[in-house]
């Protein structure tokens, strides 16, 4: 090494020379914590001696002595109990150790090893096996306790609190974790990651949870016999991994026939019922449909849904239960004839967010009544929603959501003809989507809305650019087929005002029948009969035009159209009542109101085949 090195070395050295035997045992001992520590976490692992009792592997070998470590003859490895706060104190004034304030007033002091330090001290514990591994395994029972006393907090009123403790100890837990995998502490590498699950997710850690899940996994791939508590861990730890691995991945990347079987196991084990089906993760089996190939509509998914909302009355407390009604809620809301059955849930909801206190929980219930507005065309009611539900996403630190409900409020604000202010809007989402890392997802949404606001406003060509930019965003992903339809929506009048109506029918009749046959939302169906009344009408077939326009008026429900759906047709029923008559219109009307989604599908797609040799010139203002 060079000299400058070789000198810090003889000058830790000589202050290890000075230390007592106990001030070198609580030093070789910090050395297994990772980030600093507090007091009680100290003790825990500096005072006691042995092992704790929580399973390990007795077999596992001690860490070598690290080479030119001699043993340290003169210090014996187990000294007893010595007191941790006096001899950090010692450390402190010997300059070994950094005392500096928790981030908390009610955390106390934390204490940590500078890097230097940090590594001499783990060369001398190398120089102690058995001390050392006895020392990890305190830490690693003192961090899993740790876990599982904050992971039901994380999701009530102290919430804040809790998630920067778990913050604070995140490279600690790392650390032990780590020891798990080397070695083989199966059950308390599983607790600690099911411990952590919720965290992971929630502050944005997925991608590395799903790396520890597997790695805890493959320590033990023995499948444990049915019914034990190592089985329902096991169970539940597969589980957990297909939550955090199926975010930013299309269901298409992860339909592999190994992770089909295993989705198929997880929904077959789960849904069973009890109250291993009843707590997160359990409560997500119904999403093991996105990996065995079901759809979001299918009647199996929305039973296994109902299903699961039951056993959480049964079998959950109130934050699980609500986790269970969002999910039904939300596919209510996204799903043909939903939308009138959400409204007792998203009551229900708002009872239990106010019971739980936990901000996701109500960031997530303000996100479905914003949903629910937007469907009803209640825009304002909506944009207040959603400011709600970015205030508690924004609180609870939920940041990979906030560049979505940011965009959805950019689609109240459209909705609603404040296109200015969804252009801010939009900025701002991506901004806030590059600051937290991005996603194809957010992406895709913004660049959809981006490329509509362009559309209204005329500006044909960055209407096509962001659209382009929008699909290739999609492509990456497996979307909602309403983020299709809109996509499909948008190339439609686009494609019209660049070659005429017919061109444009073209493409609008097959992404109708494609958001036909996904049952989107009557809102997404809406709109896209829309543009199919305003092509038909330009390219001289009003009569259909007419029924088109009817019949998506009687979807609507008799909630109000958005400023640019209005814009695109609210001329049409004069004009088309010019062309046919009072009593043919009058008739073609009444005749559309009666026509279901299916039947509007097949209507537009029968008018595209008819289409002239000679198509008509580009469309303006649909």
């Amino acid at each position: 090494v060079l000299p400058r090195q070789q000198t810090l070395r003889a000058v830790v050295d000589w202050s290890w020379d000075l230390l007592d035997d106990g001030e070198r045992t609580v030093l070789r001992r910090l050395s297994v914590f990772a980030g600093g520590c507090d007091l009680p976490a100290a003790e825990a692992v500096c005072a006691a001696s042995g092992t704790p009792d929580i399973p390990a592997d007795p077999g596992t070998p001690g860490t070598p002595a690290a080479p030119g470590i001699p043993a340290d003859p003169g210090t014996p490895a187990d000294p007893g109990t010595p007191d941790v706060l006096d001899l950090l104190g010692s450390l402190v004034d010997k300059s070994l150790v950094v005392a500096a304030p928790g981030p908390d007033a009610d955390t106390g002091m934390r204490y940590r090893l500078l890097e230097t330090i940090h590594e001499y001290a783990a060369e001398r514990a190398a120089a102690h096996p058995a001390d050392r591994a006895a020392a990890a395994h305190r830490h690693a029972a003192h961090f899993l306790a740790l876990a599982e006393e904050a992971e039901p907090l994380l999701r009530g009123a102290d919430q804040l609190r809790w998630i920067r403790r778990v913050e604070t100890e995140l490279d600690n837990l790392r650390a032990a974790l780590l020891h798990t995998t080397r070695t083989a502490s199966v059950e308390t590498g599983q607790r600690l990651a099911l411990a952590l699950g919720w965290f992971w997710w929630l502050r944005n850690y997925r991608s590395e949870g799903a790396e520890w899940t597997a790695r805890i996994r493959e320590t033990h791939p023995v499948e444990p016999p049915e019914g034990t508590p190592e089985y329902w861990r096991s169970m539940s730890l597969r589980m957990l991994h297909v939550f955090l691995v199926a975010d930013g991945n299309a269901p298409e990347s992860l339909r592999t026939p190994e992770n089909v079987a295993v989705g198929e196991r997880i929904r077959r084990v789960f849904r069973a019922g009890g109250p291993e089906s009843a707590r997160f993760p359990g409560i997500l089996w119904p999403m093991t449909s996105l990996l065995t190939g079901n759809t979001l509509d299918s009647r199996d998914f929305r039973d296994g849904l109902d299903e699961s909302v039951e056993n959480c009355r049964r079998h959950g407390n109130d934050w699980e239960l609500g986790v269970s009604l969002m999910l039904r809620t939300h596919i209510g809301i996204d799903t043909t004839g939903g939308l009138s059955s959400v409204d007792a849930d998203l009551a229900e909801l708002h009872e239990i967010a106010d019971r739980v206190g936990d901000r996701w929980t109500r960031s997530q219930v303000a996100s479905a009544a914003g949903e629910v507005a937007l469907s009803r065309g209640r825009y304002e009611w909506a944009r207040s929603e959603y400011e709600e539900c970015l205030r508690l996403a924004r609180e609870v630190g939920a940041h990979m959501e906030t560049p979505f409900v940011i965009a959805r409020l950019a689609e109240a604000a459209f909705c609603s003809g404040d296109f200015a202010g969804a252009e801010q809007l939009l900025t701002e989402a991506a901004r806030e989507a590059e600051r937290h890392g991005g996603t194809p997802e957010i992406s895709a949404y913004g660049g959809m809305l981006t490329a509509l606001l362009a559309l209204v406003q005329d500006d044909l060509a960055r209407a096509r650019t962001e659209w382009e930019l929008a699909r290739a965003a999609a492509a990456n992903m497996s979307g909602p087929p309403q983020l299709a339809a809109g996509l499909g929506n948008i190339d439609a009048v686009l494609t019209a005002r660049e070659q005429g109506p017919w061109a444009g029918l073209a493409k609008l009749a097959p992404a109708l029948a494609t958001a036909v046959a996904a049952h989107c939302a009557e809102r997404v169906l809406a709109s896209l009969a829309y543009s199919a009344a305003a092509l038909l009408a330009a390219a001289g077939r009003t009569a259909e035009a007419v029924r088109v326009l009817a019949a998506a008026t009687a979807w609507r429900a008799g909630h109000p159209r958005s400023v640019a759906e209005e814009a695109a047709v609210g001329g049409l029923p004069d004009e088309t009542r010019a062309v046919l008559g009072a009593d043919r219109y009058a008739a073609e009307a009444a005749a559309g109101a009666e026509l279901t989604p299916p039947h509007v599908a097949t209507l537009v797609t029968q008018a595209t085949r008819t289409a002239p040799a000679t198509r008509t010139a580009p469309v303006t203002g649909s």
